[in-house]
C-alpha cells in the first residue's frame, strides 16, 4: 500500500516534510522548528494502552477552532483496553480516548472536525466524523456494535503526521489527507477506481453524544452541510453536564457529482433522502447507548479516484460556517497550498522561543511540547467577529479583540500555559482574557472554571479564573477590560451567591465561582461538610486565587482590597495539622466545629481533589517560608521533599506510585520540585526538575507523562528546559532551575529574555546539570529567581554548569525566592 501512495503526486507534503528535516548543525539558532514537531507524542501509553497523555495527531493551526483529525474505533485487538469490554457486552457507545485517538488502535470511524487535546474525561467534541467508504450501504450505522462494518483499518506504516498536514492510508485503499486553516479544512480522499466513492457523514456522533443533529443533502450544488447539538462534558460523572449547551455547523463542498445519497435516523435506513434528523442522546447515566442517531452518505462520481473536500465551520449558523469557508480558502487552494501555509503558520508560532541546537531528540521533545501547548483556548468567533455565548446568544467580539476564544480547563492551565502562551502571544493572550470576562457577563457574573465551547461545566475545584486574569496583566497582557474584569472577581471573592451556597452539581461540577464563600469568611477554611468537591484542596485552591487576586488589586491601586485578599490567602495555614501523623504536620481537613477529620492518612487520595495530602501540602507556591517553618524549618522541610521524590532505596519516585510520593505528572504535585528553593537547597531543585525531564518525557508516543490538559503539562516541560518556571499565582517572579539548552531566547516586543548555559559537555541533558553561578544582565547574582521587573523588558541570564552541585548558591536567606505571608 505505501508504494502505491507514494507514486501519486498528490502525496508530495510527504516528501517536502522529510526536506524540511534538516540536521541541527547548520544552523546556531534553529530556523525550522515545525520540523522538530512529532505529533504522534503522547498518543501511546507508556505503562498500558489506555495511560495515553491523549493528545491528538491531525491537522490544526496554532489555536485552531477546526481540529481535523482521525476518529479510531475499537477492535479486537485492543480487548485489554478498559472501556473496550463495556462496549462490547453493554452497547454502549464511547471514544476510544478523550481526544479520539490511540496509538493502539488500528481502525478509523471517521474524520471528525473538532477534538480537545490532552484532556482526562473520557471525552468530549469530536464533532462530525466523516468516513470514506468503499462499501455498499446495507443497514444503520446505529446498530453497528463496535464500528466493525462502518469504519476502515490502517497502519502506522501508512500513515503520517506534520504541524497542519495528517496523511494515512485506510486499508480499503482510500488515501486519506487533511489539512487546516483557522476554521476551515480540507480534505483529499483518493479512492480505488474500481471502488465506490462513498462518504459517511456521522453528523450525530460526538463523542459523547449529542442532544439533536441535521443533516441536508445539496445534489444540485454538492453540498453537504448541517450541525449537531452537544454538551455532556464529563458528564458520565454527574447529571449536571448531561444537556445540550453547544451547536456546530458545518458546510462540506465536494469536487465532484454526487450520484446516490440517502441517510440514517437511529435503526432506519432512508434511502434517497436529502434531510435527516436526530441526536444520540447521553444515555442513562451520560455515555450513550447505540441506536440512536442519525446521518448521511454520499457516493460521488470520480473517475480518477480524487474527491478533494473544503469544509467550514462555525458555532453560529451554516452560513458563517460558508463564510469561514469562503474567506479562509481561495478557490485555486489545494492540499499542498494549504499545508505549506500552515506548516508556516507553526513555524512562525514555535519561532518565538529559539534555541541553540544540540540534540536532535531534546530538540524534538522541546518543540513538541512548545506546539502542544499551543492548541488551547482557541479561536471560537467567526471572520465577522460573531460567536456563540454563555447567554445562547450570538455576540460580537468587542472592539479590542480579534477573536473570541474557548476551552478553558481552567485547574490546569492556570499553573504555567497561560504563562507561557502570554510570554510568546501577547495579542492572543489579551483577547483570550476578554473572552473570560466576556463568558462570565454572559454567564450571570459567575467565572466558570472549566468552560467547553460556549457552556460552563463548572469541573474540578477553586477559582482558577482569578489567578489566570492575574496572570495575565502579570506578565504584561492588559489590553482587555481589566478594571471590569477586576470588580467583577472582587465581587465574587466578597460576595456570596446562591450557586456558592447550593451543592448544585457538586462534587464534581459545583456551580459555585467561590464554593461555600460563606464557610470561609467565617471559619477562616473550608470544610469537608461543604458546596464543594473536597474541603481540603477547596481550601488551598481558593488560597492560590485570594493570592492573585490581591497582587491584581494592588496593581491597580485597590491597596485595601489588596491587604483583604492578601490576609486571606494565608488561610491555609488553618488546615495545617502540625501533629497530623506522630511526627509530621499537614495539611488535613477540618470539620464545621474546627475538629480535624478523623482516619487521616496523609497517603490517602480519598478526600482531596487527584492526590494526597503528602501531595498538596506543598501546594503553597506564594508561602514556602510560612509552610516550612510550620514543617520545622527549611531543613525538615527538605528532608521531607527528599522522601517525598525518593523511594528508601534512594531511587526516584515520580510518576504514580501512590499518595505517598510525588506524581510530577499530575497537577497538585507539579510545583513541589521548585520548592526545594526555598529552603536554599536550589541544586536540589535542579537535579529533580531534570530527572522529572529525563524519566518522564522524550520523543517517543509515550513522551507525555499522564494528560497533557490542554498543554498545560508541555507548558511545564516547556519552562522546565528553559530553566524556569512561573510559581506565583498571579506573578511575573520566575524561580530558576537548570537551563537544558546551551541558548535559548525568548523573542518578545518589550524586549527578549535570553538564557545562556556554559558548559564543557555537549548534551546539557546528561551531566552538567548543576549551576555554579549566574550573571543577569551581565552582574553576579546569588539568587535563584528574577523579579517580574526584570522579566518584562530584556533581560539576559548567562549561567555556569557543572557536573557537581555548587551547594553554596542560592542558599543564603537573601537568596531565597520572596514568599508573602500577611
Amino acid at each position: 500500500m505505501i508504494n502505491h501512495l507514494l507514486r501519486k503526486s498528490h502525496h508530495l507534503p510527504f516528501l517536502f516534510f522529510m526536506v524540511y528535516l534538516v540536521s541541527c548543525a547548520e544552523t546556531k539558532w534553529v530556523s525550522d522548528p515545525a520540523s522538530y514537531v512529532n505529533p504522534f507524542i503522547g498518543t501511546a501509553g507508556e505503562r498500558s494502552i489506555t495511560d495515553a497523555a491523549n493528545t491528538v495527531p491531525g491537522a490544526v493551526l496554532p489555536f485552531g477552532m477546526l481540529s481535523f483529525g482521525p476518529e479510531n474505533s475499537f477492535s479486537e485487538d485492543m480487548k485489554e483496553h478498559r472501556r473496550y469490554k463495556m462496549v462490547k457486552e453493554s452497547n454502549l457507545r464511547l471514544p476510544i480516548s478523550p481526544g479520539g485517538y490511540n496509538y493502539a488502535a488500528s481502525r478509523v470511524k471517521g474524520f471528525s472536525l473538532t477534538r480537545l487535546s490532552g484532556t482526562g474525561c473520557i471525552g468530549a467534541s469530536g464533532d462530525i466524523p466523516i468516513l470514506p467508504f468503499t462499501k455498499s450501504m446495507l443497514h444503520s450505522p446505529d446498530v453497528d456494535t463496535m464500528d466493525a462494518y462502518y469504519s476502515a483499518g490502517y497502519s502506522h506504516e501508512n500513515e503520517q503526521a506534520k504541524p497542519g498536514y495528517y496523511q494515512v492510508g485506510l486499508d480499503n485503499g482510500v488515501n486519506v489527507e487533511l489539512t487546516a486553516t483557522e476554521r476551515s479544512g480540507m480534505a483529499r480522499f483518493s479512492y480505488p477506481e474500481d471502488q465506490p466513492a462513498t462518504l459517511l457523514f456521522r453528523t450525530s456522533y460526538s463523542q459523547l453524544g449529542s442532544g439533536n443533529a441535521s443533516t441536508q443533502i445539496d445534489v444540485e450544488t454538492n453540498e453537504v452541510s448541517g450541525s449537531v447539538t452537544s454538551g455532556n462534558f464529563c458528564g458520565y460523572l454527574g447529571d449536571y453536564n448531561q444537556r445540550d449547551y453547544y451547536t456546530l455547523y458545518f458546510v462540506a463542498q465536494l469536487d465532484a457529482d454526487i450520484v446516490e445519497y440517502g441517510g440514517w435516523e437511529n435503526e432506519n435506513m432512508l434511502p434517497s433522502s436529502q434531510v435527516t434528523h436526530g441526536g444520540m442522546t447521553y444515555g442513562e447515566k451520560g455515555i450513550p447507548a447505540l441506536g440512536m442517531g442519525s446521518g448521511a452518505w454520499v457516493t460521488l462520481d470520480a473517475p480518477q479516484g480524487i474527491v478533494n473536500m473544503r469544509v467550514g465551520i462555525s458555532y453560529v449558523s451554516v452560513e458563517n460556517a460558508r463564510l469561514n469557508l469562503m474567506r479562509e480558502q481561495a478557490k485555486d487552494d489545494n492540499i499542498e497550498s494549504i499545508s505549506r501555509k500552515a506548516y508556516q503558520a507553526w513555524n512562525e508560532s514555535l519561532a518565538q522561543i529559539e534555541v541553540e541546537c544540540e540534540d536532535k531528540e531534546q530538540l524534538t521533545t522541546f518543540y513538541t511540547a512548545l506546539y502542544h501547548s499551543q492548541f488551547h483556548p482557541n479561536v471560537f468567533s467567526d471572520v465577522n467577529g460573531e460567536y456563540a455565548g454563555f447567554d445562547g446568544q450570538k455576540q460580537q467580539i468587542k472592539p479590542m479583540q480579534t477573536a473570541q476564544y474557548a476551552n478553558f480547563s481552567g485547574w490546569d492551565v492556570y499553573r504555567s500555559q497561560l504563562q507561557l502562551l502570554t510570554l510568546t502571544h501577547p495579542r492572543r493572550a489579551n483577547d483570550i482574557a476578554q473572552s473570560l470576562l466576556n463568558q462570565a457577563d454572559q454567564n450571570n457574573g459567575v467565572w466558570d472554571r472549566w468552560t467547553h465551547n460556549n457552556g460552563p461545566t463548572g469541573v474540578m475545584s477553586g477559582d482558577p479564573a482569578a489567578i489566570a486574569i492575574s496572570n495575565f496583566v502579570a506578565f504584561g497582557a492588559d489590553k482587555f477590560e481589566v478594571e471590569q474584569a477586576y470588580q467583577s472577581l472582587a465581587t465574587a471573592a466578597k460576595v456570596p451567591t446562591d450557586l456558592d451556597l447550593s451543592d448544585e452539581g457538586c462534587p464534581i461540577f459545583c456551580r459555585g465561582q467561590k464554593p461555600s464563600l460563606d464557610q470561609w469568611q467565617t471559619l477562616k477554611y473550608i470544610s469537608d461538610s461543604s458546596n464543594t468537591w473536597e474541603g481540603a484542596s477547596e481550601t488551598l485552591e481558593q488560597a492560590s486565587s485570594f493570592f492573585a487576586l490581591s497582587q491584581l488589586a494592588g496593581r491597580l491601586g485597590q491597596l485595601e482590597d489588596s491587604e483583604l485578599f492578601l490576609e486571606q490567602s494565608g488561610y491555609w495555614a488553618n488546615l495545617f495539622n502540625p501533629n497530623a501523623t506522630a511526627d509530621e504536620g499537614y495539611i488535613q481537613g477540618r470539620n464545621l466545629d474546627g475538629s480535624w477529620k478523623e482516619g487521616f492518612d496523609p497517603s490517602s487520595t480519598h478526600l482531596l481533589v487527584e492526590g494526597s495530602s503528602r501531595q498538596y501540602t506543598w501546594m503553597v507556591p506564594f508561602d514556602g517560608k510560612g509552610l516550612f517553618e510550620k514543617m520545622g524549618g527549611p531543613e525538615i522541610a527538605a528532608r521531607r521533599l527528599d522522601r517525598f521524590f525518593h523511594k528508601p532505596d534512594g531511587t526516584w519516585a515520580l510518576y504514580r506510585e501512590g499518595g505517598a510520593y510525588s506524581d510530577v505528572s499530575n497537577q497538585p504535585s507539579i510545583n513541589a520540585p521548585w520548592m526545594y528553593l526555598f529552603a536554599g537547597k536550589a541544586y536540589k531543585t535542579q537535579e529533580t526538575v531534570r530527572a522529572t525531564m529525563k524519566h518522564l518525557w522524550n520523543s517517543s508516543t509515550t513522551g507525555i507523562p499522564g494528560q497533557d490538559d490542554l498543554g498545560q503539562m508541555s507548558s511545564w516541560y516547556v519552562f522546565s528546559a528553559l530553566g524556569m518556571y512561573p510559581l506565583y499565582p498571579g506573578r511575573a517572579d520566575l524561580v530558576l532551575g537548570s537551563p537544558s539548552f546551551s541558548k535559548a531566547r525568548i523573542r518578545r516586543s518589550t524586549g527578549d529574555i535570553l538564557i545562556t548555559a556554559n558548559s564543557n559537555n555537549p548534551s546539557l541533558l546528561s551531566s552538567d546539570i548543576y549551576v555554579q553561578s549566574l550573571k543577569v544582565d551581565g552582574k553576579e547574582s546569588s539568587q535563584a529567581w528574577i523579579s517580574e521587573d526584570q522579566l518584562l523588558r530584556e533581560v539576559n541570564l548567562e549561567f555556569e554548569m557543572g557536573d557537581e552541585p555548587n551547594k553554596k548558591w542560592a542558599s543564603g536567606e537573601e537568596d531565597l525566592p520572596p514568599s508573602y505571608t500577611k
